[in-house]
C-alpha cells in the first residue's frame, strides 16, 4: 500500500512539474512537416509500350485495374460525338463473347468494369481477378461495334443532347468552354444533334483503330495481388496489343479577352442563372507556382468557407453555393472559373459580388489565420489519403504522365507550409484575373438584362452553341384588347368552353412515366374549393398533398400558413380559376416559348412566385414555372403542356414536362373525368 501511494505522488509531482514549466499564453510553434514515404510501386513495361504499375496492398481481398491511354486532346470537327459513342460502345461485347454474356459474367463475378473512348477500369475480389481481367483486355482489344448497338448508342446520345438543351448548367458550361478555348480546340467544341448525325460505325471503328494504342497506355493494378503473378496475367493478357503510329495534331493557342466583358446567353425558359467568371492560364502540376495556386484556390472559392461562397451563400443568400477552380492541364492552357447558379432577381448583384471578391484577392492580403487553415484541411485529406493504396497508385502515374520529380509527393507538405501569405497575392493575380476576363452570364433577357445593362461591362450576346447573336427582343407590346381576362377566358374557352368549364364540380387527372427504371403516377383531383395531389412509384404513394381553405398539408404535416396563404388562389376545378380574380396576378408580357409567342401571366409573392403562359394562336397553356424562396434558399420548378386530348367535352394536356431530380420526365395522360370520381375523403 505504502509503494502505491509514493506512486502516485510521484506520478502527480511529475505532471505538476512538467505543467509549471508550460506557458500556456503562448502558442505552440507548429512541427515539422510529417516525413511521407509513400513506397513506390512495382513496374514493368511490355514489348508494344504498356506501362504497368503495380502496387500490392493485402488488407483486403479486392483488386482495381485502370487502363488509361495518355493522348493528346482529340478535335472531332464537324463529326463531334464519335469518341463519345466510342466509349459507350466499348465494352458491349468482343469478338469472343456476345454483350449479354459479357454483362452477365461480370455480374455473376460481382465485378465491376467501365470504359470510356481511351480508358478502362475493372475491380473485383481477388479471387476473381483473373477471370476480370481477362473479360476488360478481351473487351478492350478485340471490340465488336454493330450496327445495332451504334444505332442504340446513337440514340441515346442525341436523346440526352435534345434534354440538354433546356439546362441553363448544361448551356452555360459548353459556351463557357467554346468562348474561352475556341470552337477549333478539342476543350471548346461539342456534340450537337447535326455533329452526332454525321457519325457512321466506320467513324468509330476508325476512331478506335487510330486511337486505342498502347504506345502512350498505362495500366495500373491495385490491391490483393502477386507482383510476379499479376506480371503473368497481364503479359498475357496484353501482349497481343499492337502498338501503332499515334496522330500529332498542333493544339491551338486560347487568347484571352484584352478587357473584361459580359458575354450573355440567352434561355426564355430560365427560371434561375447561372453566372461564371472564366478565363485561360498556362498552369502545369510541374510549376513552382502549384502548391501555393491550389491554396489561393481553395481560399477564395474552392472550399465552403471561401470568401466566394461566405459572399453569395452566407452573407446575401444569392444560391446554395458558389466556388472556383483551377485545374493543372499538361497539353493545354487550363481554365480558371468562379461562378454561381441564382436567382434571376439577383443576377446583376451577383457580377458585382464575384467581381469585387476577385478584386480583394488580388488586391489584398489573406490573414495568416486563414493561410494555417486551409493549410491544415489540406494536410489533414493528403495524410489520410495516403494510406490508400490506390493514391499511391494514382501518385506515381502523376509522376510519369506529368513529368513531375520522382520526389513531388514525399515533399509535397513541405512545399504547402512554405507557402506564404505573399505568395497567395502574388498568384492571385497571376492566375485570377481581373481586367481580361469573360463573365459568362446565362438567363432570361426580359429578366435580366436591363440590370445587367447598368453595370460597367460590354455585352456581347451569344446563341447556345456559342455563335455570335444579336440582343434578344426584350419584350413584345401586348394589344391594347388584352387583358388577364381575355387570356384567361381565351384558354377556357379552348380547352371546352367558358361556360361549362365554369359549372364543372371536380376533375379528376392521372399522369404516368417511366423513370429511374420505375412507374411514376400523379394523380390530381380537384373541386371547386379543395385540391389533392398523389404521387405514387411501383404502387406505393410516395407524396401526398392537400390543399384547401384551411391551408396546405404534405404528407399530413401543414406547410408554413405564410406560404399556404400565397397558393389559395389555386384552388378551382382549374388552377387558372383563381387567377381571374387574384389580385398578384398580372398580365406581364408576351415571350417566345419554343419559338412560338405566350401571354405570360405572373403571380408574384414573397414565398412563392409564379408565371404561366398561354399560347397566343392558340390558347392553350404551354407551361408554368414556378420558384419557392424560404430560409435563404430558392427551389425552381417547371413545366411544359402539349398535345391536349378531350375527354367528355374538355381537353387536358396529353403530355406534360417537368423535372424530377437532375432529369426531364415525361408524363403520359392516361386518364382524365370530370363531375366523377372525387370524393371528400380524397383530402383528408
Amino acid at each position: 500500500m505504502k509503494t502505491k501511494i509514493i506512486s502516485i505522488l510521484t506520478v502527480f509531482l511529475l505532471t505538476f512539474s512538467m505543467s509549471a514549466q508550460i506557458d500556456r499564453s503562448v502558442q505552440p510553434k507548429p512541427g515539422s512537416s510529417p516525413k511521407i514515404n509513400l513506397g513506390k510501386p512495382q513496374t514493368f513495361e511490355l514489348k508494344n509500350g504498356l506501362k504497368v504499375l503495380v502496387v500490392e496492398n493485402h488488407k483486403l481481398p479486392r483488386v482495381s485495374a485502370t487502363l488509361t491511354i495518355d493522348n493528346n486532346p482529340v478535335f472531332e470537327g464537324d463529326k463531334a460525338g464519335v469518341k463519345s459513342l466510342t466509349g459507350s460502345m466499348l465494352g458491349a461485347g468482343s469478338k469472343t463473347i456476345s454483350k449479354d454474356d459479357f454483362n452477365e459474367e461480370v455480374d455473376y463475378l460481382g465485378a465491376r468494369i467501365f470504359f470510356s473512348s481511351q480508358s478502362a477500369r475493372a475491380s473485383s475480389l481477388s479471387k476473381y481477378f483473373p477471370r476480370v481481367l481477362e473479360l476488360t483486355a478481351d473487351a478492350a482489344l478485340n471490340p465488336i461495334f454493330t450496327q445495332d448497338e451504334f444505332d442504340k448508342q446513337l440514340n441515346i446520345l442525341l436523346d440526352g443532347i435534345k434534354s440538354e438543351e433546356k439546362s441553363v448548367g448544361n448551356i452555360s458550361n459548353r459556351v463557357q468552354y467554346a468562348l474561352a478555348y475556341g470552337k477549333n480546340h478539342p476543350y471548346g467544341e461539342f456534340s450537337t444533334q447535326e455533329s452526332a448525325s454525321k457519325v457512321t460505325l466506320a467513324d468509330v471503328q476508325n476512331f478506335y483503330s487510330t486511337y486505342f494504342k498502347p504506345n502512350n497506355a498505362y495500366l495500373v493494378i491495385t490491391g490483393d495481388v502477386n507482383f510476379k503473378d499479376v506480371k503473368k496475367l497481364i503479359t498475357k493478357n496484353f501482349s497481343k496489343w499492337q502498338k501503332g503510329t499515334l496522330p500529332t495534331y498542333t493544339l491551338p493557342v486560347p487568347e484571352n479577352i484584352s478587357k473584361t466583358e459580359i458575354d450573355f446567353i440567352d434561355m426564355p425558359n430560365a427560371v434561375q442563372s447561372d453566372v461564371t467568371v472564366v478565363n485561360t492560364v498556362d498552369f502545369k502540376m510541374s510549376d513552382n507556382d502549384y502548391h501555393a495556386a491550389l491554396l489561393a484556390n481553395r481560399i477564395f472559392g474552392g472550399d465552403f468557407n471561401s470568401h466566394l461562397n461566405m459572399n453569395l451563400r452566407e452573407e446575401n443568400g444569392y444560391t446554395y453555393g458558389a466556388r472556383s477552380d483551377l485545374s493543372a492541364e499538361k497539353y493545354t492552357p487550363a481554365m480558371f472559373y468562379a461562378g454561381a447558379q441564382v436567382r434571376n432577381a439577383v443576377v446583376d448583384s451577383t457580377v458585382i459580388e464575384i467581381m469585387k471578391e476577385l478584386k480583394e484577392i488580388r488586391s489584398q492580403k489573406v490573414t495568416e489565420d486563414e493561410l494555417k487553415n486551409v493549410k491544415a484541411a489540406y494536410v489533414g485529406s493528403f495524410v489520410r489519403n495516403i494510406e490508400k493504396p490506390e493514391t499511391v497508385a494514382r501518385y506515381a502515374l502523376n509522376i510519369k504522365t506529368n513529368n513531375l520529380p520522382e520526389d513531388f509527393y514525399e515533399t509535397y507538405l513541405a512545399k504547402l507550409n512554405a507557402v506564404t501569405v505573399d505568395d497567395i497575392q502574388r498568384v492571385a493575380q497571376k492566375y485570377f484575373s481581373e481586367d481580361n476576363t469573360r463573365i459568362v452570364v446565362t438567363s432570361k433577357a426580359i429578366d435580366v438584362l436591363p440590370n445587367l445593362e447598368k453595370l460597367p461591362y460590354k455585352i456581347n450576346y451569344f446563341d447556345k452553341e456559342a455563335n455570335p447573336a444579336s440582343k434578344p427582343e426584350m419584350k413584345k407590346e401586348v394589344p391594347a384588347n388584352v387583358t388577364k381576362q381575355t387570356v384567361i377566358e381565351n384558354y377556357f374557352n379552348a380547352i371546352g368552353g367558358l361556360d361549362k368549364i365554369k359549372s364543372l364540380a371536380s376533375t379528376l387527372v392521372t399522369y404516368e412515366a417511366n423513370a429511374m427504371g420505375n412507374t411514376i403516377q400523379n394523380t390530381e383531383k380537384r373541386t371547386t374549393e379543395k385540391y389533392a395531389r398523389e404521387t405514387s412509384m411501383g404502387g406505393n404513394v410516395m407524396m401526398k398533398v392537400v390543399m384547401t381553405k384551411d391551408g396546405v398539408f404534405m404528407n399530413k404535416q401543414p406547410l408554413p400558413p405564410a406560404m399556404a396563404g400565397e397558393m389559395n388562389y389555386t384552388l378551382g376545378t382549374f388552377l387558372e380559376m383563381g387567377l381571374l380574380n387574384n389580385e398578384n396576378s398580372k398580365l406581364t408580357g408576351i415571350e417566345l416559348i419554343e419559338g412560338k409567342d405566350a401571354y405570360v401571366i405572373t403571380t408574384k409573392g414573397d414565398i412563392v412566385s409564379t408565371s404561366i403562359y398561354f399560347d397566343v394562336e392558340t390558347g392553350l397553356k404551354v407551361k408554368e414555372a414556378q420558384t419557392i424562396s424560404m430560409g435563404g434558399q430558392t427551389q425552381n420548378q417547371e413545366a411544359s403542356y402539349s398535345n391536349y386530348k378531350e375527354f367528355n367535352g374538355v381537353k387536358f394536356p396529353g403530355i406534360k414536362t417537368g423535372s424530377l431530380g437532375p432529369q426531364n420526365v415525361e408524363f403520359t395522360l392516361i386518364d382524365a373525368k370530370i363531375n366523377e370520381g372525387v370524393t371528400e375523403s380524397d383530402f383528408e
